[in-house]
C-alpha cells in the first residue's frame, strides 16, 4: 500500500518538473468568470488561483464506514474535483467572489467554517467519508472511482441535505464535439464555479482565449489535517501556493462536469438567458433546457439523510436567507 501511496505523491512533482512559465501575450485569462491580462495582472491572476480551496488526496483518516479505506489515493480524485467545486460555490456565497486569501493571514470566520465542512472525518458534512457512502446509492462501492456525473448526483443530495436557498448548477457531459462550446462557457458566463473531468485534469479553474486551460490537479497524497485545540485549522495544504499547471484544452477528458453558482433566482434566470443565446444557439448541442421535468423521466426521490449527525449544516443553511425558487417550476438541465 505504502509503495501506490509513493506513486501518486511523487505524480504532482513529475507534472511540474516540464511547467513553462506562463508567455508574455496581451491576451485576457479567465478565472472563474473573473478576467485577468495576463502581461500586466500576474501576480493577481497566481493570487486568485491559490485562494482557490485546492483539496487533493489524503492518508491516515479515520477508516470510512469504520472498516474501510483510510486513504483515497488513486480513487478519491473526482470526489476531491466535486469537493472544490463545491467550496467555490460556498466561497461565492459567504465571502464574495472577489474574496481573496493570503498566507498565513488572519481569516475570516466563515471560510474557517467552509474548511471545516470538507474534513475528512465522517462528522464532517462535505468529507470524503460523507461523498465515498452517498455513492453508494449511486451504485459506487467505497474506495471505487467515481465519474462527473455520479460526483454531481452526490453534490446535489447533499447539497439538499442542507436546504441551500442558493444554487449551484452541474452540468454533465461528453465533450468530443463541444471543445468550442465549453471554452465560450468559460469565458460568457460569469457564475461559473468550475469544472471537473479526469487525466490529467481534474479541476478546471481558468482558460484563456487561446487553447490552453489552468488547473489544480488532486493527485498528490498529503496527511489528514484537523481542527487544532483553538478551533481552526492548519490550512497551508489546503492552497496549491506553486504555480499552476496548463494543458491544452484539445487533451480534456471527454466526460466532464460544469459547475456555476447562482446566488439568487435572477442569477438563474440570467444564466439561462445566456445558455440559450450564447450556447444553446447550435444544432449540435451538448445539453438542453426544458421548462419541466419530462414525463419520461422517473420521479425524483429525495435521498435518506446521512445517520452520522454531521457538522458545518447549521452555517451553510443559516447565514443567509435567501429567497428559494424551485426549479421544477423554472428549467430543467438535460445533460446529453
Amino acid at each position: 500500500m505504502e509503495s501506490v501511496l509513493s506513486k501518486y505523491e511523487n505524480q504532482i512533482t513529475i507534472f511540474t518538473d516540464y511547467l513553462e512559465e506562463y508567455p508574455d501575450t496581451d491576451e485576457l485569462v479567465w478565472i472563474l468568470g473573473k478576467q485577468h491580462l495576463l502581461k500586466t495582472e500576474k501576480s493577481k491572476l497566481l493570487s486568485d488561483i491559490s485562494a482557490r480551496l485546492w483539496f487533493t488526496y489524503r492518508r491516515k483518516f479515520s477508516p470510512i464506514g469504520g472498516t474501510g479505506p483510510s486513504s483515497d489515493a488513486g480513487w478519491g480524485c473526482m470526489l476531491r474535483c466535486g469537493q472544490m467545486m463545491l467550496a467555490q460555490a460556498l466561497i461565492c456565497r459567504h465571502l464574495g467572489r472577489d474574496w481573496s486569501w493570503e498566507k498565513q493571514k488572519e481569516q475570516p470566520k466563515e471560510y474557517q467554517r467552509i474548511l471545516q465542512c470538507f474534513l475528512d472525518r465522517k462528522d464532517c458534512c462535505y468529507s470524503i467519508h460523507q461523498m465515498a457512502q452517498m455513492g453508494v446509492g449511486e451504485g459506487k462501492s467505497i474506495g471505487e472511482w467515481f465519474g462527473p456525473n455520479t460526483v454531481a448526483q452526490v453534490l446535489k443530495k447533499l447539497a439538499l441535505f442542507d436546504e441551500w436557498n442558493s444554487l449551484a448548477v452541474y452540468v454533465s457531459m461528453d465533450n468530443t464535439v463541444v471543445i468550442e462550446d465549453i471554452k465560450k462557457m468559460c469565458r460568457v458566463l460569469p457564475l461559473s464555479a468550475d469544472t471537473a473531468g479526469d487525466r490529467p485534469l481534474d479541476y478546471l479553474t481558468a482558460s484563456n482565449q487561446s487553447d490552453e486551460l489552468i488547473f489544480l490537479d488532486p493527485h498528490t497524497t498529503q496527511t489528514f489535517v484537523d481542527t487544532e485545540e483553538n478551533g481552526t485549522v492548519n490550512d497551508q495544504t489546503f492552497h496549491c501556493l506553486q504555480s499552476p499547471q496548463r494543458m491544452n484544452i484539445l487533451n480534456l477528458d471527454p466526460s466532464v462536469a460544469l459547475g456555476f453558482f447562482c446566488k439568487e433566482e435572477k442569477d438563474f434566470d440570467n444564466w439561462c438567458s445566456l445558455v440559450q443565446k450564447e450556447i444553446l444557439k447550435e444544432n449540435l448541442r451538448m445539453f438542453e433546457l426544458v421548462q419541466k421535468h419530462p414525463s419520461h423521466w422517473p420521479p425524483f426521490v429525495p435521498p435518506a439523510k446521512p445517520e452520522v449527525t454531521t457538522t458545518g449544516a447549521e452555517f451553510i443553511d443559516s447565514t443567509e436567507h435567501l429567497e428559494e425558487f424551485d426549479l421544477e417550476e423554472d428549467f430543467e438541465i438535460l445533460s446529453v
